[in-house]
C-alpha cells in the first residue's frame, strides 16, 4: 500500500462547544495520509487511477465550508468517513489542530486512523 499525503491544509469552519465559538469561524490545519495503489497511475501516467488530492483538498475546503460542529472529534471522524465513501480510500489517517485553542500550546487536536492498510 502507497501512501499519498497532504500536510498542512488550512480550512475555516465553525467549531466550538463555547458559545463564543458558534459565531465565528476558526482555523483548523490538517495533515492527511491516505492509502492508494498507485502502480495502475504509474504505468499509464494517467490521473484517472491516482488519488487526486487536488479533489480531495477541494472536497475537504467544501467540508469544511458547510460544517458546524461542537467537538473535533466529529469533525475528524465525519471528515474521513467521507473521504472514505466518495474517493474509495482504503486506509486514512487524520491529523487536526486547533490552532489557538489552548493559548500556552503551540496547537492542539486529534490524530484518527480508520481503514486498512
Amino acid at each position: 500500500m502507497d501512501t499519498v499525503f497532504i500536510e498542512g491544509l488550512e480550512v475555516d469552519t465553525v467549531i466550538g462547544a463555547y458559545d463564543w465559538e458558534r459565531s465565528i469561524r476558526q482555523c483548523l490545519r490538517l495533515d492527511l495520509q491516505m492509502g492508494w495503489d498507485n502502480r495502475l497511475a504509474a504505468a499509464g501516467d494517467e490521473l484517472a487511477h491516482a488519488l487526486d488530492y487536488a479533489s480531495v483538498s477541494q472536497r475537504i475546503q467544501a467540508f469544511a465550508a458547510d460544517s458546524q460542529f461542537q467537538l473535533v472529534e466529529t469533525f475528524a471522524e465525519r471528515l474521513v468517513a467521507l473521504l472514505m465513501a466518495e474517493f474509495q480510500i482504503p486506509w486514512v489517517r487524520l491529523k487536526l489542530h486547533k490552532p489557538g485553542a489552548v493559548p500556552a500550546a503551540s496547537s492542539v487536536g486529534v490524530e484518527i486512523e480508520r481503514g486498512c492498510r
